[in-house]
């Protein structure tokens, strides 16, 4: 009998399932290729000592080194780490065989590798090793548009390989802030993600604590309460302390106008300021629905080029003003509680 023992180079050395110790236990022999295999020293502490052995690697004489080993004895094969069972190296066998599991990637192992690939980038490769984060600014915008049009286009698999390109532009940014030292801004992979999850778990007290909601609406509610509390926080901790949290704080003015310009309008609405109040547009007329809306905005994008003026020049000013009268009407606000 021949089992075939699967694992992962993700997983420590030794953190087996309990099916594949049995087989382990029983086993006759247990074989390992030349290369060596990093269970060796776990199973070795275990009483479990692999004999190494000059294997064939083409799949077929493979099989029949195994088939042969296997005749008239229960033995176990130590897969290459990370390798699947070769389906050809399965039908070339002459002896009953089982193909185990033996230990299992939690989702996300895989990001693992990324993490090695970048360090291996960001050494070996010319272009890679000069890139800096302004340089590689152009490419994080592209790449989230790149995704942004699968989405659209209802690509799965195109929007799979473009989620990818977004999440390599962050371990590259990662990788390149990794090389500063702390005190002057440095930060690593996980920094990233251990930033991303407290902050998902202070954004979610309905999933994670103890806060009750009994819709969407209740979770945005509470969202905007804690986004909130978090400006007063970073206003309360920065150097001077002397610029008052805004609804707008952290709102991306480099952001395309008109995703701008729709952003600071839900900031300043959800703060309670209407955007009537504070801009001389206005939201009434007739009601603007599905390609009505978008060739309202074509048509409006026609008017502004026959003029001589750029759109998004003349948009992006427009929210620069907008943003300065929420501003503006804050502080008015706060001075008149006070």
């Amino acid at each position: 009998m021949l089992t075939i023992l699967l694992s992962s180079p993700r997983v420590a050395p030794g953190l087996l399932t309990w099916q594949a110790w049995a087989a382990l236990r029983a086993a006759d022999s247990v074989l390992a290729g030349s290369g060596g295999h990093p269970l060796i020293p776990a199973l070795t502490a275990a009483d479990v000592v692999p004999v190494v052995v000059d294997t064939p690697a083409a799949a077929v004489p493979l099989a029949q080194y195994l088939s042969s080993a296997a005749a008239d004895a229960s033995v176990v094969w130590l897969a290459p780490p990370g390798s699947d069972a070769d389906p050809l190296l399965l039908s070339s066998l002459s002896v009953p065989y089982q193909v185990l599991n033996g230990s299992h990637d939690l989702p996300g192992a895989h990001l693992l590798d990324l993490v090695g690939i970048m360090d291996t980038l960001r050494v070996s490769c010319p272009w890679d090793r000069e890139q800096t984060h302004s340089s590689l600014l152009r490419y994080l915008l592209e790449e989230a548009y790149e995704a942004a049009e699968a989405i659209e286009d209802g690509d799965l698999a195109a929007l799979r390989e473009e989620i990818g390109d977004v999440i390599f532009q962050a371990f590259f940014h990662a990788r390149i802030a990794a090389e500063r030292p702390l005190a002057e801004g440095g930060f690593t992979i996980d920094d990233v993600a251990d930033t991303l999850a407290a902050k998902l778990i202070r954004r979610h007290p309905h999933v994670f604590g103890s806060v009750s909601v009994s819709s969407a609406a209740d979770v945005n509610a509470n969202w905007e309460e804690i986004k909130k509390a978090e400006r007063a926080a970073k206003a309360a901790g920065s150097a001077s302390g002397a610029v008052a949290p805004s609804a707008l704080d952290g709102v991306p003015f480099g952001q395309p106008a008109l995703s701008l310009a729709a952003q600071l309008q839900r900031r300043a609405e959800r703060a309670g300021i209407p955007v009537s109040s504070v801009s001389s547009v206005s939201a009434d007329g007739a009601e603007l629905t599905g390609e009505g809306a978008g060739d309202a905005l074509m048509a409006l994008v026609a008017r502004v080029r026959a003029a001589g003026l750029d759109p998004e020049l003349e948009l992006r000013a427009a929210a620069r003003r907008f943003a300065d009268s929420v501003r503006e009407r804050e502080r008015s606000v706060g001075s008149a509680a006070e």
